[in-house]
């Protein structure tokens, strides 16, 4: 064997092995965990909009596609603690589809559900025709959404956020704590709530259902679901939040790391 051969021959596996290696480090970034967080974030914008048109079809569509990100939400991360499939792109875009998720959802519950005469949806440029003729319904008359509850879960969300940044560049990272889990679980089935609601109000409106004992009884369960998981999350969400700051709040006077 000649002496180029021999050096192509030795260099060889090595091309062959690093190829290899950025292959799977390309297979690696577009995993099934992944795949699911992007398909959650393209999903968003749908959420979003279906609710505000006026179609029993289009709102029950943007139920179903709240419920499949909703479960994505909890498998991508299962999924990739399991296999290691944990990825920079993993963390940085779950967090991300979570938030997109959140706003995007509160935007047509608030335009639908907010209280008669409130002043933060008076000033706002449009109205929606169905302005608060979705709350939900309870033994205690109707529950609305009011501003100061969004204002309360956004806040704590990207007070969280802004406050895990300056954690990180003290050195220590902040791991999710048992109430902000529940805080999680209260407010994906209390949206869940929200959304179905809107969606079978609409079909009992379409169909002629309303005013009968199954349809009173329908809205009475979906109302007191709604209601409670409603005020459940907004407790959680202030106790979660006054939890992390009793136990990381001296982060914020530590000089950040070097």
């Amino acid at each position: 064997m000649s002496d180029a051969k021999a050096k192509c021959a030795r260099f060889l596996p090595c091309r062959q092995s690093r190829s290899v290696a950025q292959h799977d480090d390309t297979t690696i970034a577009v995993n099934l965990p992944n795949a699911l967080t992007i398909a959650r974030i393209a999903a968003t914008p749908f959420v979003a909009a279906l609710p505000f048109l006026e179609s029993s079809t289009w709102r029950g569509v943007g139920f179903v596609l709240f419920l499949a990100a909703a479960i994505t939400d909890h498998f991508d991360g299962a999924i990739a603690r399991k296999h290691g499939l944990i990825t920079d792109l993993g963390r940085l875009l779950d967090p991300l589809a979570d938030k997109l998720l959140l706003i995007g959802t509160f935007i047509p519950m608030f335009f639908l559900q907010h209280p008669v005469g409130d002043r933060v949806a008076a000033a706002l440029p449009w109205a929606h025709p169905e302005a608060s003729a979705f709350a939900f319904e309870t033994l205690a008359g109707p529950m609305f959404l009011p501003w100061w509850v969004l204002a309360i879960v956004l806040g704590r969300e990207a007070f969280m956020t802004v406050f895990r940044q300056i954690a990180n560049r003290r050195g220590t990272v902040i791991a999710a704590i048992g109430p902000a889990k529940w805080k999680a679980g209260f407010q994906f089935t209390w949206i869940g709530a929200a959304y179905c609601w809107i969606f079978v109000r609409t079909l009992a409106s379409e169909q002629g259902w309303e005013g009968s004992a199954v349809w009173s009884a329908t809205a009475q369960i979906i109302g007191a679901i709604g209601a409670v998981t409603m005020i459940v999350a907004v407790v959680l969400t202030v106790w979660s939040l006054w939890l992390y700051l009793s136990r990381y709040g001296g982060l914020l006077l530590r000089a950040p790391a070097r």
